[in-house]
Parts: C-alpha cells; sequence; structure tokens
C-alpha cells in the first residue's frame, strides 16, 4: 500500500530544464533527486535524465524523459491558484516565455508542452456564489480572455458593464 500518490510527468526530451524551471518559479520548490542514465544502448541516451525528484510548493513529483514516444494534451494541466493579479502576471509570462504559447480562459502550454492553469483564486469564490454577484456575467468575461484579469472578472460579477 501506498502512502502517497504523486504525479509522474514524462517529456518527449528536456526533463531537466522543465524541472529547473518549475522549481525557479514557484515557492517551497527544488530539486531532491536526480539520477542520469549511465549505459549506452537503452532507449534513453546515456547522460540523459532518467528520473528527477522535485516539489513544487509543497508537493512531490516525478519526471523523467521517455523519447518520441510520448506528448501531452490539455486533458491533464497543472493548477496554479493565485491571490493576486502579480502573481497571475508572473506566472503567465513566465510559462510561456521562450516558445510556450497562450490558451483561452487562463490556459496556456509551456515551452515543453505541459498544460497549465494560471487561475485567480477570486474566480473560485465568484463562480461558486451567484447569490453575491452575478457568476454568468463573470463565467462570460473569462470566456473571453487568455490570460484572466482579476479586475475585469470582479466588474462582470459586481454587474458592472465589461468592454
Amino acid at each position: 500500500m501506498t502512502d502517497t500518490v504523486r504525479p509522474c510527468i514524462t517529456f518527449k526530451d528536456r526533463a531537466e530544464e522543465a524541472v529547473n524551471l518549475y522549481v525557479s518559479l514557484f515557492p517551497n520548490s527544488k530539486v531532491t533527486n536526480l539520477v542520469r542514465v549511465e549505459a549506452d544502448g537503452g532507449p534513453i541516451p546515456k547522460g540523459k535524465l532518467l528520473n528527477a525528484t522535485f516539489t513544487l510548493d509543497g508537493r512531490e513529483y516525478l519526471a523523467f524523459d521517455g523519447g518520441e514516444s510520448f506528448t501531452f494534451s490539455e486533458g491533464i494541466s497543472l493548477m496554479v491558484n493565485c491571490k493576486t493579479q502579480a502573481e497571475v502576471d508572473k506566472y503567465w509570462s513566465s510559462l510561456i516565455a521562450n516558445g510556450g504559447e497562450e490558451g483561452p480562459c487562463g490556459w496556456l502550454k509551456d515551452r515543453f508542452g505541459v498544460s497549465w492553469q494560471i487561475v485567480p483564486e477570486a474566480l473560485g469564490r465568484m463562480l461558486s456564489d451567484p447569490k453575491s454577484g452575478n457568476a454568468e456575467a463573470c463565467m462570460n468575461a473569462m470566456l473571453k480572455m487568455k490570460k484572466l484579469d482579476i479586475a475585469t472578472l470582479e466588474k462582470a460579477y459586481k454587474g458592472a458593464p465589461v468592454a
């Protein structure tokens, strides 16, 4: 029986570069172990990352390079809950830098192809509390955005016109 479930991210290539980027961005994060392939002849070339154990904001992950047969899809993503617009902006710009791509409604793909959701904590509150504001208007405002803008979402929630 296991006492923990942890995500394993299998990259086509560049897992070590991805892991180093991720731990540099998030607080309470670090690489805890790197194991490299020591011999040629297997599916992964000598010197490449066999696996890395790392922590992002206190949650443990495993990553490795798996070769050409591995790709990512939007079917799974890493969600970052942000307290402020400055956090949204920081994570958004850092994760799309150097070849990442923006997606709709706070979603993006980083330069390694991993999908992320950069979400203000306030959005969850607004969408789950239709009695205190207009959750539908907030949702409609969100659907028009790429990077989420807290002030615009709050305006919509409070019933103010949104451009």
